[in-house]
This record gives structure tokens, C-alpha cells and sequence, in this order.
């Protein structure tokens, strides 16, 4: 694959986007750094430093399904699994007789309260007319089917028999309990770009075990008390741990990577900061010619300097939730996501806004929806020269 260049002569970021100067570079000590960089199971730092990428629970649990199919033919102990950034990782697992164990690998990230978590994957032979049958039934799971997918036809025009899985969501993985998430209510909480990537992974595992049709449920071991560790009591998901993963990569982060985001937000004229990877996606879109940073949470450490053109742009939770943190109290609303969805004109939603306008004073806020439309917008009181996009 031919190198991408970044700015300044430096190479970019398959998995984050971001465009690495050759000053970075050259301050690692590695001489593998390039090589780790192109990999994406790396990141590096402003300094040099580089950290080890972890994987998500998305990648995690397609390595388990992979696998309990693979291991109808026989014993596995590694898988290749393609994440949803477009490159490949190379998984241990413990496979055999149709049952596979994949472990979370958090990478360097100290606050990854579900690295180690156990996911294990049941699969079995289900014959061609199973598959169709369990599309109209009703869930025929623990905790119901995840769907039945009916996959195209093999052939050079999509011609032929295609693939059949039925995917079932078992104990630990949680179930959608508020409106406004990325997943109806009642149903498992496994994000659509995770379970493209389970998908694939399962597709490909029957095209090497010669089958057909397969049923494999997921399950993740302790995960309703390891659920109680995350956010996820808060936001709506209810008896287990989320499957998610837009990329198949979790983002290291500790205190040195912290410092490199802030270094690069105060070194661009035009900056737009975002929250996570849905605002990444679309702030480039929206911002063609602004650097984007991806921050996170992490927005008590946001500075801008004087003179800036900057903007944070994001899904609304964590940036209204930063400005009130009270914003839900005496709503009857679990969750921001769940406030948008039904009553996008409350007024709290404007509150919080204007008081991040407050601690932000000069910066455009944009709060954006899951599609990429703009949900609300707030112009600094002085909007710079550039019109916005430009």
C-alpha cells in the first residue's frame, strides 16, 4: 500500500486519521517506528512515544465467533480478523469442538475496565431451511436473536447460494433500555459497525470450514458485573457490557497522550475538536480545511489560545453534560441520547449549550446528530473571518 503522506513530510494514522509531522517521527527512539505507525496497532506521541493500540469488544468477539466456527473442523488457537478501519489483526484465541474463548486486549490503556474480559462464542451447523426459519421466528436465544442474515450469493454476480447466520446474543452482553442509542430499544447492545465486523469474521470462518448455514450465540463472561464498572447503567444498557467498535481499535490513553492532543489543539490556526469518532467523521466534512483533534472526555483540558479559529463539535452528551452536569435532573430523561430522540426542542438542551458557550467564550460549538446533521449550533460572539466548512 503506498505510504499517505501526512503534513509536513509525515506519514498519517491509518486508524485515527491523523496527519503524524516528521518531527514525531524522528523524536522516537524505535526504528520500527514507521512500520508500528503503518500498522495501526500503535500510536505515536508528539515526543516519540509510542503506545500499543488495544482491541475492542467489537474485534474481541468476532475473534470468538470466528473461531467456534472454525473449530468445528478442528482445534484453533489464532484468528484474522478484518476491523471496520480496513486492516488486519492477527487474534489468540482457544477454539475447539465449536466452542472459542477470546480474551479483550486493552493495550495501553489504564482505564479499560473491560480489558480481560473473556468472550466466548458457541457455533454450530444448522442446515439451509434453519437459517430461513429462524429469520421469522421469535428469539430463539437466552436472550433473543441478534437477527438471521440471509449473506449474497458467492458467485462472480453475487449468483448462487449464499451464507446463513444466525446470531444470537447471550448472557452478559446487555440490552438496549433507553431511547436514542445507535440500537432499537429491547435489543442487543452490539453496535452496526461491530456487527458487520462479527459478520464478516463469521463468513469468512464458514468459507474455511466449508459450511453454509451456522448459529452462533455470543456470550460474555461475568459481563453483567463488569457492566457495572462502565457507563453503561447510565446511558440506558441494561444486564451486560456493550459490543462496540467503529475502527476494531480501542485509543490508548494516559497522561503523555493527553498532553500530545493538547499540544497539537494550540498548534493549529484553524481547530476543530471532537469528542469521539462519530463527530471525527463528519467534522471532516463540515471543517475541510480546520485540523481535527480527537479529545474524548478529556474536555477540562480543553485550551484554545488567542486568535484561534476554533470549534468543538461533537454529539451532544458529553458536551452538554460538561457544561450542566445537571442537565437531566427533573427531565424524567435517563439519558441526553434518549432526550434528543424524543423531545429535540427541550429547552434544557439550549441551557447547556449556552453554558458551554460560557466556559468556551470565542469557540463555535456544534452539536451534531448520529447521521451528521447539525442538531444546534452556537457562533462565538465574534465569528472568525472563515466561513463555516471552509
Amino acid at each position: 500500500m503506498p505510504e499517505e503522506r501526512g503534513r509536513e513530510g509525515g506519514v498519517r494514522d491509518p486508524v485515527a486519521g491523523l496527519s503524524i509531522p516528521r518531527d514525531w517521527i524522528e523524536r522516537a527512539t524505535d526504528p520500527r517506528v514507521l512500520e508500528k505507525v503503518r500498522s495501526g496497532l500503535w500510536a505515536l506521541l508528539s515526543d516519540g512515544t509510542l503506545l500499543r493500540r488495544g482491541l475492542t469488544t467489537g474485534t474481541t468477539a468476532a475473534a470468538a465467533a470466528k473461531g467456534a466456527v472454525i473449530s468445528l473442523g478442528g482445534p484453533v488457537f489464532t484468528v484474522s480478523i478484518l476491523t471496520p478501519a480496513g486492516i488486519r489483526v492477527s487474534v489468540p484465541v482457544e477454539g475447539r469442538r465449536g466452542t472459542c474463548t477470546a480474551v479483550k486486549i486493552g493495550g495501553d490503556h489504564a482505564s479499560d475496565v473491560t480489558a480481560g474480559a473473556a468472550l466466548m462464542a458457541r457455533a454450530e451447523a444448522i442446515g439451509a431451511e434453519a437459517g430461513y426459519e429462524a429469520a421469522a421466528g421469535e428469539d430463539p436465544g437466552p436472550l433473543g436473536s441478534d437477527d438471521t442474515r440471509h449473506a449474497e450469493g458467492t458467485g462472480p454476480g453475487g449468483e448462487g447460494p449464499g451464507k446463513r447466520i444466525e446470531l444470537v446474543a447471550g448472557a452478559g452482553i446487555g440490552r438496549i433500555g433507553a431511547a436514542g442509542l445507535t440500537v432499537p430499544l429491547g435489543k442487543p447492545a452490539i453496535s452496526p459497525s461491530a456487527r458487520g465486523e462479527i459478520e464478516t469474521a463469521i463468513e469468512e470462518g464458514m468459507e474455511e470450514a466449508g459450511l453454509e448455514a451456522v448459529r452462533v450465540e455470543l456470550e460474555v463472561i461475568n459481563g453483567e458485573a463488569i457492566a457495572r464498572e462502565t457507563l453503561n447503567p447510565k446511558v440506558g444498557v441494561l444486564g451486560g457490557i456493550s459490543i462496540l467498535g467503529s475502527t476494531g481499535f480501542v485509543e490508548p490513553w494516559n497522561e503523555h497522550l493527553a498532553e500530545s492532543r493538547e499540544a497539537e489543539v494550540l498548534e493549529a490556526d484553524r481547530v476543530v475538536v471532537t469528542t469521539g469518532r462519530v463527530g471525527l467523521r463528519y467534522s471532516r466534512f463540515l471543517f475541510p480545511k480546520f485540523r481535527v483533534v480527537l479529545l474524548g472526555n478529556q474536555l477540562d483540558r480543553l485550551r484554545f489560545r488567542e486568535g484561534q479559529d476554533s470549534v468543538l463539535c461533537g454529539l451532544p452528551a458529553l458536551i452538554l453534560k460538561w457544561g450542566m452536569p445537571e442537565l437531566l435532573e427533573g427531565t424524567g430523561y435517563r439519558t441526553v441520547a434518549e432526550m434528543v430522540e424524543e423531545e429535540p426542542g427541550h429547552p434544557r438542551i439550549d441551557e447547556a449549550l449556552q453554558m458551554v458557550g460560557e466556559r468556551l467564550p470565542g469557540t463555535r460549538i456544534v452539536l451534531i446528530n448520529r447521521d451528521g446533521s447539525i442538531l444546534r449550533e452556537l457562533p462565538p460572539p465574534h465569528p472568525p473571518s472563515v466561513p463555516p466548512g471552509s
